[in-house]
């Protein structure tokens, strides 16, 4: 289980390097075409900065993921582990709510597998 947990840990933080990306760098290409149901397209352009400053949280989510592959004590690795993937799944909760739906199965719902595959390793 230990395995599927790093496994999981390293999706979850690819996926959100790559929210980085597209919230800091390519927000008026491919976030107007992932958002498009939570945002009128003339929105993309002024909300460019408010965006990149989002990118730049999901950076630190995945940093704070990609940190638990380099903690030698297991009980701190563990520790860690579940506080940014906590913080993975408050932020898709919340986005599922406040923004659309499909950010709930996109984001929350891996980052609590993790927990439930950390949990048991």
């Amino acid at each position: 289980m230990e395995i599927v947990a790093k496994i999981l840990i390293a999706a979850v933080a690819l996926e959100h390097l790559y929210i980085l990306w597209m919230e800091m760098f390519a927000w008026e290409t491919k976030g107007k075409e992932v958002f498009k149901a939570a945002l009128p397209p003339e929105m993309f352009k002024p909300t460019k900065g408010l965006a990149a400053n989002q990118g730049l949280y999901n950076g630190f989510l995945a940093a704070g993921l990609i940190w638990t592959f380099f903690i030698e004590d297991e009980k701190w690795q563990t520790n860690i582990a579940l506080f940014f993937l906590g913080c993975v799944t408050v932020a898709g909760i919340y986005g599922a709510v406040s923004a659309t739906k499909k950010i709930f199965f996109v984001q929350a719902l891996p980052a609590i597998f993790a927990i439930v595959a950390v949990l048991l390793k």
